[in-house]
């Protein structure tokens, strides 16, 4: 008989795959490239958000109702391989940023949106902030 905790915990143990995705609009030819920790899990959930109609990319939605789901594709490009000292989150944004250069998937193009530098950031936060104290 299964013991029903020691399949949890074997799930629980188990390696996902981490690595870099694509969702393909082949209707327009707009990408948009992601990477996760588990690549099966981040493939999943952005379809049930485009499905549910939430995902946080709006054009990508837009063109997912617009197509009612037609011609969008979603496809593993490269796994990450596991190595000794991996920083894996580094790992990731790096490829992710490889893959978005060589797919050339920056908006207009495709949905990815140009990442905005620490000191853009730093200065949205401090604009934000000022607002934040000066409406109190």
């Amino acid at each position: 008989m299964l013991d029903k905790r020691s399949i949890k915990r074997e799930y629980l143990e188990t390696p996902r795959p981490a690595g870099v995705f694509q969702i393909r609009n082949s209707m327009s030819g707009k990408v948009f490239v992601g990477s996760s920790t588990n690549l099966d899990g981040i493939l999943n959930r952005c379809e049930f958000q485009l499905r549910a109609g939430g995902h946080p990319v709006k054009p990508m939605q837009a063109d997912w109702n617009a197509q009612n789901g037609e011609g969008f594709e979603f496809s593993v490009l490269e796994e990450l391989v596991e190595r000794e000292n991996l920083d894996q989150k580094k790992e990731l944004a790096f490829l992710e940023e490889l893959w978005i250069e060589n797919l050339d998937c920056l908006e207009p193009k495709g949905y990815n949106e140009r990442k905005k530098s620490r000191e853009e950031r730093l200065r949205m936060i401090a604009a934000k902030n000022a607002g934040a104290s000066f409406r109190k």
